[in-house]
């Protein structure tokens, strides 16, 4: 990853250990802490994020013939679960596909600087369809930014 793992808050009520399991619909506390993935709103909001960010993508000249697949709705599970787990959530991503390793699995792919400005634009209008606190918005974002640079693997 080419950040680290994002910072969790302090619950008032939280007693669980690092990535135990507490029962509650997040699935995870890190340090009896608040997870990002929890503070925002769990899954739908991640959900909102990525169908509005492929609805981009499905229309993208740019993007679009990246993607083999005609339907995208895998690509969009995939990039789905994989930002629940990077921001705290349940480790289904993991479970299902190992560790992310997103530089190797992009490498067959031209992602370039015009490809990556398309994705943040995209990416950017996700954002904007969900409710976040600036503080919040900009911790997203930032990360967002980073990734997407380093997914950067061909100069044209």
């Amino acid at each position: 990853m080419p950040r680290s793992r994002p910072p969790t808050r302090q619950a008032s009520d939280a007693s669980s250990v690092e990535g135990a399991d507490d029962g509650s619909p997040g699935g995870r506390r890190q340090n009896g802490r608040v997870t990002y993935y929890e503070e925002i709103g769990g899954f739908e909001t991640f959900q909102k994020i990525v169908s509005t960010f492929y609805e981009g993508v499905a229309s993208d000249e740019v993007l679009r013939p990246l993607y083999p697949e005609e339907d995208l709705a895998a690509a969009e599970e995939r990039f789905l679960l994989f930002l629940v787990q990077y921001w705290g959530g349940p480790t289904t991503y993991s479970d299902q596909r190992g560790h992310p390793r997103l530089r190797m699995r992009h490498a067959p792919f031209a992602v370039t600087p015009k490809a990556k400005d398309h994705w943040l634009l995209h990416f950017r209008t996700g954002l904007d369809s969900v409710d976040l606190t600036p503080e919040q918005d900009a911790q997203f974002w930032d990360y967002v930014t980073h990734a997407a640079q380093f997914m950067v693997n061909s100069l044209e």
